[in-house]
């Protein structure tokens, strides 16, 4: 019997949360910083897929070209470049567990109250089944958007609100050129440390 679409959806739902629930466990416990980034890479990669089952697309693309795809990477590139050996390998203290387990007790206490107060997530829509799929996707146009294409100008009735409206081709244009000069920013200070390393090496060879 093949599974039905509400069956594949579950199954998904549940894979991607237990994989990001292990690997967010996996980033806890490591102490290799590389190690840690590529398990938080693939928890948040698996987060991604929770937002675009619940049909939010765009948070989900947004986490994966942000998150996994520029603030993890600079982060792996930095460590790779500075490669400062307290960083590579890092050791929790026992008041630090305390701090954190502190901290995010209380934010999962806050998460768990706050999700099961929202009526619409415990219970069904009631109108679930009048609902079709094209109606949910929202991607397409928000990606217009982002190049730099407004696919709702044509709708307002106002013409002065027209005019005025644009696409986010600018604002995705500064994010990339904003992890760039980080990117930039971890190259000189790596070749700045290396130049410093050799120098003093040289003297005392002298």
């Amino acid at each position: 019997m093949i599974p039905s679409i509400t069956d594949w959806h579950s199954f998904f739902f549940y894979l991607f949360a237990t994989v990001t629930c292990v690997f967010a466990l996996a980033v806890l416990f490591a102490t290799n910083i590389v190690r840690m980034a590529f398990y938080l890479i693939i928890s948040l990669g698996a987060s991604a897929g929770l937002f675009i089952l619940a049909g939010a697309e765009f948070l989900g693309v947004m986490q994966l070209m942000i998150y996994v795809g520029g603030t993890l990477v600079l982060l792996v590139f930095g460590v790779m470049l500075t490669a400062q050996e307290r960083f590579i390998s890092m050791k929790t203290r026992g008041g630090e567990w305390v701090m954190a387990a502190i901290v995010g007790g209380a934010l999962l206490v806050l998460l768990v109250q706050t999700a099961f107060s929202i009526d619409d997530w415990t219970a069904p829509r009631a109108d679930l089944s009048a609902v079709s799929a094209i109606e949910t996707q929202t991607a397409t146009r928000l990606g217009l958007g982002l190049l730099g294409i407004r696919p709702d100008q044509a709708e307002e009735a106002d013409p002065v609100l027209r005019q005025g409206m644009s696409g986010y081709l600018l604002l995705f244009e500064i994010v990339s050129v904003h992890l760039l000069v980080v990117l930039i920013g971890a190259a000189y200070l790596a070749r700045s440390k290396r130049v410093t390393s050799l120098a003093r090496a040289a003297e005392m060879r002298r």
